[in-house]
């Protein structure tokens, strides 16, 4: 049995099973990170400790310092030792690089304690909570054309999911290289 999402490309019952059951555990998560985020402020808030509310929300992550350099934007990023945040949804696929320190990373995926030196990609939709368990120094890299930190935060983070547009893969290119082949 087959089942036809669209004209082209026709996915199997199972397959499509399986997007909806990756696509349902993913909005779980979404929601989860949004209601820990929600927690996190009121008890803060009922605390009287803005200070602990900034950093859980990645408002006060530490010392960082941006840089520019030819269409990319680089931000380094040093956390405390026990620091617990949650970070910003990212827009775009970006590396990032853990240069000195360990944490564990909390994600749609599950929790992954890395250790430095590590590297990894941030892929667009993902929102993270991370358990700074030694002093990290994280590296990220943004493709971008801005010219402002400012600018640069609003074109590769966003506050909501619903505001996460996946551009799928473009595939123009390999058309393309067969097109040169052929």
């Amino acid at each position: 049995m087959s089942l036809a999402l669209t004209t082209s490309p026709k996915f199997s019952y199972r397959e499509a099973c399986e997007f909806f059951a990756y696509k349902e555990k993913k909005i779980k998560f979404q929601n989860k990170i949004q209601e820990f985020e929600t927690v996190i402020t009121k008890h803060c808030e009922e605390n009287n400790n803005q200070e602990l509310n900034n950093q859980m929300t990645g408002q006060a992550e530490g010392a960082v310092t941006h840089n520019f350099a030819d269409g990319q934007y680089i931000r380094q990023i040093v956390m405390p030792k026990n620091l617990l945040v949650s970070t910003k949804i990212h827009t775009k696929n970006h590396p990032f690089f853990i240069m000195k320190g360990e944490a564990s990373i909390y994600s749609d995926t599950g929790v992954e304690r890395i250790k430095a030196p590590y590297h990894g990609i941030t892929e667009a939709g993902t929102k993270r909570v991370l358990y700074v368990h030694e002093e990290c120094t994280f590296i990220t890299v943004h493709r971008t054309d801005c010219l402002t930190v400012e600018d640069v935060l609003n074109e590769v983070t966003v506050d909501d999911f619903c505001e996460v547009t996946l551009n799928g893969f473009d595939t123009e290119q390999i058309d393309n290289l067969m097109e040169l082949l052929t």
